[in-house]
């Protein structure tokens, strides 16, 4: 279990740093408003979204790392699986990156946090599979 608690950390860190690097706000490119005023591109918002992803991962892969528990490691791995689909649903449907192919964005943020999406999702999967069954009996205290 502590190879899947080392991947989901690492996973982690891929969705929270790649796309404080890869969206159009840290390229520089806003919208200007007719006032002259400027706002970031939605690209923007999916960035901190993943952010705020990025760290309760983060926190399930360290819990993971202490825990020998098979209820707990489930529950933590339910969890991680929540986090993987949430993960690929911010940059796709739920706030979404510029529709422009060539901006950064589209290009490297979009499929970076998709296929750690998809990762988390496979590797949760297989920590559900491996920790099938019940829990081992205790041995009784002498």
């Amino acid at each position: 279990m502590r190879i899947i608690a080392v991947l989901f950390i690492i996973l982690a860190l891929v969705i929270g740093i790649v796309p404080q690097f890869t969206d159009c706000y840290s390229q520089g490119k806003v919208i200007e408003l007719p006032t002259g005023k400027t706002i970031p591109m939605k690209c923007h918002w999916s960035a901190r979204a993943e952010l705020a992803l990025a760290l309760p991962l983060l926190v399930t892969g360290v819990l993971m790392l202490v825990n020998r528990r098979k209820q707990t490691l489930r529950s933590l791995s339910i969890v991680a699986l929540t986090l993987g689909i949430v993960t690929m649903l911010v940059p796709t449907y739920l706030i979404g990156v510029c529709t422009n192919p060539d901006m950064i964005c589209a290009m490297l943020m979009r499929p970076t946090v998709l296929l750690a999406g998809a990762l988390t999702v496979v590797v949760s999967i297989v920590a559900l599979v491996y920790l099938r069954g019940p829990e081992p009996e205790q041995a009784a205290a002498g």
